[in-house]
């Protein structure tokens, strides 16, 4: 099925919330490659998971002082781009769940949402983290920054699974109006 195809049998809300994600997952995939140095190979990632101070000071030593402009910028960018990925993976479940009247899938939208939803909550709470251990960091708010990039991640990928399994449960497509 073609793109244009794909995107005419989405839901409006559905398809603005898909492409302000797009566009600002692109911006912020830009934005990281400066951020890519020996000490931080995945950028910004890096530094999400880096759990003690020193990791942090030798992250935020390879980047000096215009790595330092570009990692606020990512970070302040991600402040948007969190409610973007959000919206879109609760549009998505919906959409999913549009022909599913059975019980079982409706508790397993309901758990997939509040995962999305923990992931969000996770990755804002990260993000004020790093933003307040730049200078000096902390082995306390490294650990707390990488917990939360944790809990994001594992919420993002169980919340994903979630979504399988919701379409997977009957066996048939999603059926269109």
């Amino acid at each position: 099925m073609s793109l244009p195809r794909l995107m005419t049998l989405l839901p409006k809300r559905l398809n603005l919330s898909l492409a302000a994600t797009a566009v600002l997952l692109l911006v912020l995939v830009v934005v990281n490659q400066p951020l890519q140095t020996g000490s931080a190979p995945q950028g910004i990632v890096s530094l999400q998971m880096a759990a003690t101070a020193d990791q942090s000071m030798a992250i935020l030593r390879s980047w000096r002082q215009d790595g330092m402009l570009w990692a606020q910028i990512s970070l302040w960018l991600d402040f948007l781009f969190v409610p973007a990925y959000l919206a879109t993976l609760i549009f998505l479940t919906n959409h999913l769940m549009r022909d599913r009247p059975g019980i079982r899938e409706r508790n397993v939208a309901r758990w997939v949402k509040a995962l999305f939803v923990t992931a969000g909550a996770g990755d804002l709470t990260e993000n004020i983290l790093l933003l307040n251990n730049m200078d000096p960091p902390t082995d306390m708010v490294s650990l707390s920054a990488t917990l939360c990039a944790l809990v994001k991640f594992t919420g993002l990928m169980l919340g994903c699974a979630g979504l399988v399994i919701i379409r997977a449960a009957r066996r048939h497509p999603l059926a269109h109006e």
